[in-house]
């Protein structure tokens, strides 16, 4: 293993449309003595990925198709330098993303600093809500952090070792998983909004709305392992995480409009989960200064009752199984929903 260095592992599965640009990106930093390797994991593609990846002066590696947790386990382990750099399949980083990020690591304390994103897919009023959204958000979180996603980040190896990197048991999450387990260790997680990899985010509504449930599905998984960070973390709150199971109760409540005594209940709860996109649709119109992007609101309350399904699936698994902790055996086998996710798509 070399004395300094990064290793930058890419996840990808079935992502030959993207994989080309993503690592004309990254393979002229290679010149810079920083970065010493790139290493592509195929996590069992069915498509030209392999051959996409092999126009490239890379180290390619063959997954089991696992899912992007087993992934990034392959490609972490087996770097030769004491840092790693994780950038997903569908991402285009930019020049600076990695010299950005590698002062944070000046710090002892620091184990794993991440970046924001830019946009690939700007033609798309969906792919802009969702990027317009992922950016408010990350300009409200500090230098200091308790959540980084995997889509651009650097951990130290060591530290991968210490809590046996990522829970491959997790379709979805694995990265908020890993975020708290290093952070239980002692360790801090740094952020840097400087640091970019633009995104090709999703432009369509059905692809979108199935991640979001598989994202719900897990979400539960991962919050009954980690049962204190339910209430939020740097990147979400508490009003977010309510947002799903308030979809699930106004759906329950809609027998109620039969009646002229309860027509209002169902009413008011869509009413009320309408109003909580309100501070998100203002902040994310005011400071684009694009009126189109108040179809924000729509689409986060469209997004609340897939999530909530996945919920909802999880939590009746978890009822007729008893088992705890994400991926269980329980829990990977019956997650169908999950069991398709593409490696290289893992954020919230």
């Amino acid at each position: 293993m070399s004395i300094d260095g990064v290793s930058l592992v890419i996840p990808g599965r079935n992502c030959a449309a993207t994989l080309r640009e993503c690592l004309a990106a990254v393979v002229p930093m290679l010149s810079d003595f920083r970065l010493r390797e790139i290493i592509f994991v195929d996590d069992g593609s069915t498509d030209d990925t392999p051959q996409v990846a092999r126009e490239f002066p890379i180290t390619y590696i063959r997954g089991e198709g696992r899912g992007a947790g087993a992934a990034r386990n392959l490609g972490w382990r087996a770097a030769r330098t004491p840092l790693v750099w994780f950038v997903d399949s569908d991402c285009v980083a930019e020049p600076d993303a990695l010299s950005r990020l590698l002062p944070h690591l000046d710090d002892p304390k620091v184990a794993g600093v991440g970046g924001s994103y830019g946009i690939m897919t700007g033609h798309s009023l969906l792919a802009c809500l969702i990027h317009e959204e992922i950016v408010q958000r990350h300009q409200s979180m500090g230098s200091r952090v308790n959540f980084l996603a995997t889509f651009n980040v650097v951990y130290r190896r060591s530290a991968l070792e210490e809590v046996g990197g990522f829970d491959e048991r997790f379709l979805k999450g694995q990265d908020a998983e890993l975020s708290w387990r290093v952070l239980e260790a002692g360790h801090e997680l740094a952020f840097d909004i400087g640091s970019r990899v633009k995104h090709y985010h999703p432009v369509s509504w059905p692809a979108y709305l199935q991640t979001q449930s598989q994202q719900g599905y897990w979400r539960v998984w991962l919050y009954l392992k980690h049962r204190g960070h339910a209430a939020g973390d740097s990147y979400s709150g508490l009003t977010d995480h309510l947002q799903p199971p308030l979809a699930m109760l106004t759906l329950a409540a809609l027998p109620l409009l039969l009646w002229p005594a309860t027509w209002w209940l169902p009413a008011i709860m869509l009413l009320l989960l309408l109003v909580f996109q309100m501070p998100m649709t203002w902040k994310i119109v005011r400071r684009t200064r694009r009126p189109a992007y108040a179809g924000f609101a729509i689409m986060s309350v469209v997004r609340a009752f897939w999530r909530g399904a996945g919920m909802t699936a999880a939590v009746l698994m978890f009822l007729i199984t008893g088992r705890r902790g994400g991926g269980s055996g329980s829990a990977r086998s019956t997650g169908q929903v999950g069991k398709k996710a593409d490696a290289s798509r893992d954020q919230k």
